[in-house]
C-alpha cells in the first residue's frame, strides 16, 4: 500500500488535530505505521503517544483496532477525536445491548476510522474482524502485557494471536513507562520480535521533584496546598480508606477535594473525574487507578501521600502533572511504614522477587542523595551527566567528598564479576568476605577482593546505591538484579571522571530483602479457618469465600467495623453482607486478646509501625501524653529495635543541648532545659536529646 505523503500527514495533522507541527518522535513512528511496519513506541506522558495511532488511522484505508485497558481512557480519548471530527467510538461491557449492536453495525459497514476495546471484549468481534478491512491494531498501554510490567493485565496476553490472524496488519504498541524487560516482553508477548523501538526522553524538565520524610504528612499537605490557592492537583494514596479521610481533612480546612476510588459507582467516578477535568474540583484524591489516560493538561502539582511500589508507577503518576509543559511540583512523602506495606503486598504473589527488587529501588530513589532526576532517567537507562538543578538534592545537597577512589573500585569489581552479580554480591567481593558464596565462585582470587575492606559494609551499600542514582551503575532485574556498567562508569574507569559521594550522616533501617516471617500468622490462620468452615457450609471452594489476597488485606488493615470491612480486597456488597459480621468477631476477639497482653511501650511502636500514626496521633488516641510516647520509643531502641530518630529531631538540635549541657548547673533535670530555650524546645525532645 502507498503511504501517505509528507504534505497529507501535516494536512491531516492541522485539519483534525490543529497542529503545525509534531512533537519529537511523532513524525517517526507514524511514517513506520504507514510504510506498514511494527512499532515499539515508548514516550513519556504528555509527549503525544495516542496521535502516533490516531493519525495513520485517518491515512489509511479501513478501521484501526485500538486496544485499551480502561473504559474511562476510551470514553475520554473517542470524545476528543469526536469533538475533532473524527468517526471513533469504543465497545466494553459497559454499553447496553442495542449500543453494541449499533457499533458492531457501524463496524461492519466501515463507518468508523477508528475503534476502541477492551482486550477483554476483544474476542466477541473475532467474527467481524475477518471480514472487514483493518488499517492497523494499536495496544494503548502496552506494559500491560508483561508480567515484568507493573501492572500487568492478564487479559493483555491473549493479545499474541493478533499477528498470528492479521500477520499483514501493522500493529503499533505504546507505553510511557518500560524499562528495558519490559520492552523486551512487549515484543515477545506481541509476536513482533523485528518491531522498530521509538524510545523518547523520559525527561520532564519542568517538574521539580521533592521527597520528604512522611511524619505529620497532613500538615505539610495543608501547608503545601495553603500556598497554591486552586491550582489543580492530584493525591495518590495506597488505600480507599486513606482517599476518603485525607479528603476529609482537606474539606473540614476548607479546601475543595473529592476521594476517587474503585469503590464509588461508576457514576460517582465519572462526576468527579468530569468535575475535576472541567476545574470545578481542583484537588482528587485518589488510588493509582485515577488518572490513567485523562488529559488533563494544567495539574500544576502531584503528592504521593505514599511511597509508589515501583519507580515507573510513581514516573508515570508525577508525569499526569505540568503536561502544558508549565511548571509543576511533585511530592513524595516516604516511610519504611510504606515499605513494610508495600512487601506485604508482593509477598506470595507469582512475581515475588521481582517486585521487591523494583520495591527496593523505588526506596533507594527516595534515600537518593544526588540529582533525583540522573537516577530517575537513569532508571530508564537514560543517562544524564549534569545536575538537574530542579530537584530538592540540588536545591539544597547534602555535604559531598571526592569518591573517585570508591567509585573506581565499585565499578572494577563489577567489570571483574562479569558484570553477572548483583549488589549483595559485589559487596561481598569488596569487604573481601570469607563466605561460601564468594569461595564457590572462586572470587577470593580476583584483583578487587577485599578492595574495600575499611569501609563499613551498610556504607559501602549506601555508596553503590548513591552510584546507581548517579547513573554510574544500572540493575538488570530481570536477569537476578545484576549489576553492569554504563557509558558514565567506563568514563569514570579509563578517563578519571570524577564522582562526587555524599556523606553518610546516620544509618539508614532497611527492610530486608529475605521475606520477613509473617507477623500475626495466628490471625491469618484463625481466618483460614473460618473460611474453610463458611466453604463447607456451602458446598464451595475456599476461595469462593475469600481469596488468600483478602485474608491476608483483613490481617494487614484490621478492620474493626462493617465500614472498615467494606474497603478491604475482594469485599463487593454481597460478601459484605454475607460474611462481614463473622469475619469481624473473629478479628476483634483476635485484637482484644492482643492488645492487652502486649506491655504499653509495645503498643505505642506497633501504632506508629503498623497504623503509620505520628507519636502526637497516638498520644491523643491513647489519651497520653507526647512526652510518655518518646519515652515509649527511647524503651523499645534500649531493647534493641532499630529507630531512625532523625525523624523526629535534626543534629544540629541535639549539638544545641549537648552544648545547653555543657553551661547548666544542674544538667540532670530537664525543666533547667526547657527554660534555656526559652520554652521552644519541647521535653520530649530535650529528652531525646540528652538519650542520643
Amino acid at each position: 500500500m502507498e503511504t501517505t505523503t509528507q504534505h497529507n500527514i501535516l494536512d491531516l495533522l492541522k485539519t483534525h488535530f490543529g497542529y503545525d507541527k509534531f512533537l519529537p518522535n511523532q513524525e517517526e513512528i507514524i511514517n513506520n505505521v504507514l510504510d506498514q511496519k511494527d512499532t515499539i513506541a515508548v514516550m513519556p506522558t504528555g509527549g503525544g503517544k495516542s496521535l502516533c495511532f490516531q493519525l495513520p488511522a485517518l491515512a489509511l484505508e479501513g478501521t484501526a483496532i485500538v486496544i485499551s485497558p480502561l473504559i474511562a481512557l476510551m470514553k475520554d480519548q473517542v470524545d476528543a477525536l469526536k469533538a475533532n471530527g473524527i468517526s471513533a467510538t469504543f465497545f466494553n461491557s459497559s454499553q447496553p445491548f442495542e449500543e453494541q449492536q449499533q457499533v458492531l453495525k457501524d463496524l461492519q459497514n466501515g463507518n468508523l476510522k477508528l475503534l476502541y476495546v477492551a482486550p477483554e471484549s476483544l474476542p466477541q468481534l473475532n467474527f467481524i474482524l475477518n471480514s472487514i478491512k483493518i488499517s492497523l491494531f494499536a495496544v494503548d498501554e502496552a506494559h500491560c502485557i508483561s508480567s515484568w510490567g507493573h501492572d500487568f493485565r492478564p487479559a493483555y496476553t491473549q493479545l499474541k494471536s493478533l499477528k498470528e490472524q492479521f500477520p499483514k496488519v501493522p500493529l503499533i504498541a505504546l507505553t510511557a513507562t518500560a524499562d528495558r524487560a519490559t520492552q523486551v516482553d512487549i515484543a515477545t508477548q506481541l509476536a513482533i520480535p523485528n518491531a522498530k523501538k521509538f524510545i523518547a526522553s523520559f525527561d520532564r524538565p519542568n517538574l521539580y521533584l521533592d521527597v520528604r520524610p512522611g511524619q505529620n504528612r497532613n500538615k505539610q499537605i495543608l501547608n503545601f496546598i495553603a500556598k497554591r490557592g486552586k491550582q489543580s492537583g492530584i493525591i495518590y494514596c495506597l488505600s480507599r480508606k486513606s482517599t476518603e479521610k485525607l479528603a476529609a481533612t482537606l474539606k473540614s480546612q476548607g479546601h475543595e477535594a473529592e476521594a476517587y476510588h474503585a469503590g464509588l459507582t461508576s457514576e460517582e467516578r465519572n462526576t468527579i473525574q468530569d468535575n475535576f477535568l472541567n476545574d470545578r474540583t481542583p484537588i482528587i484524591v485518589a488510588t493509582i487507578a485515577f488518572g490513567m489516560g485523562i488529559d488533563k493538561s494544567n495539574v500544576r502539582w502531584v503528592i504521593h501521600y505514599n511511597m509508589p511500589k515501583n519507580i515507573e508507577g510513581y514516573y508515570q503518576e508525577i508525569g499526569r502533572s505540568g503536561r502544558d509543559g508549565l511548571t509543576a511540583h511533585t511530592l513524595l512523602f516516604y516511610s519504611f511504614a510504606d515499605v513494610i506495606m508495600l512487601r506485604k503486598f508482593a509477598e506470595g504473589t507469582e512475581t515475588e522477587t521481582y517486585q521487591l527488587a523494583k520495591l527496593e529501588r523505588m526506596q533507594q530513589f527516595a534515600e537518593a542523595l544526588s540529582c533525583r532526576r540522573k537516577a530517575l532517567l537513569g532508571y530508564f537507562g537514560e543517562h544524564i551527566t549534569e545536575d538537574c538543578g530542579n530537584c530538592d538534592i540540588c536545591k539544597t545537597p547534602p555535604k559531598y567528598f571526592d569518591g573517585t577512589l570508591i567509585a573506581q573500585k565499585v565499578c572494577s569489581a563489577v567489570a571483574r564479576l562479569q558484570e553477572q552479580e548483583a549488589l549483595g554480591m559485589v559487596l561481598d567481593v569488596l569487604r573481601g568476605a570469607q563466605n561460601a558464596q564468594v569461595f564457590d565462585k572462586g572470587y577470593q582470587n580476583i584483583k578487587t577482593f577485599g578492595a574495600a575492606k575499611d569501609i563499613a559494609w551498610r556504607d559501602l551499600q549506601q555508596y553503590v546505591i548513591q552510584l546507581l542514582n548517579q547513573g554510574v551503575l544500572q540493575i538488570y532485574f530481570h536477569e537476578n538484579g545484576r549489576l553492569l556498567l554504563t557509558p558514565l562508569a567506563k568514563k569514570v574507569l579509563f578517563e578519571d571522571k570524577k564522582v562526587q559521594l555524599a556523606n553518610i550522616i546516620k544509618e539508614v533501617e532497611k527492610v530486608k530483602l529475605e521475606r520477613a516471617p509473617r507477623k500475626r500468622a495466628d490471625l491469618f490462620e484463625k481466618l483460614k479457618t473460618l473460611r474453610s468452615k463458611l466453604a463447607q457450609e456451602i458446598s464451595m471452594p475456599a476461595y469462593i469465600v475469600f481469596s488468600d489476597a483478602a485474608l491476608e488485606d483483613m490481617e494487614h488493615k484490621k478492620p474493626r467495623t462493617r465500614e472498615e470491612f467494606a474497603a478491604i480486597s475482594g469485599v463487593g456488597e454481597a460478601k459484605l453482607e454475607k460474611y462481614a459480621d463473622d469475619f469481624l468477631k473473629v478479628i476483634n476477639r483476635h485484637l482484644d486478646s492482643l492488645e492487652s497482653n502486649l506491655p504499653t511501650h509495645e503498643r505505642s511502636y506497633k501504632m506508629f509501625i503498623e497504623e503509620n500514626l505520628s507519636p502526637y496521633e497516638i498520644s491523643q488516641k491513647r489519651g497520653l501524653s507526647e512526652d510518655s510516647i518518646y519515652s515509649h520509643f527511647i524503651k523499645m531502641h534500649k531493647a534493641g529495635t532499630e529507630i531512625d530518630w532523625f525523624q523526629f529531631i535534626s543534629s544540629e538540635e541535639i549539638q544545641k543541648i549537648k552544648k545547653a549541657k555543657e553551661t547548666l548547673a544542674n544538667p540532670d533535670a530537664l525543666k533547667p532545659y526547657f527554660e534555656y530555650f526559652e520554652a521552644e524546645m519541647p521535653y520530649w525532645k530535650i529528652k531525646l536529646g540528652l538519650y542520643l
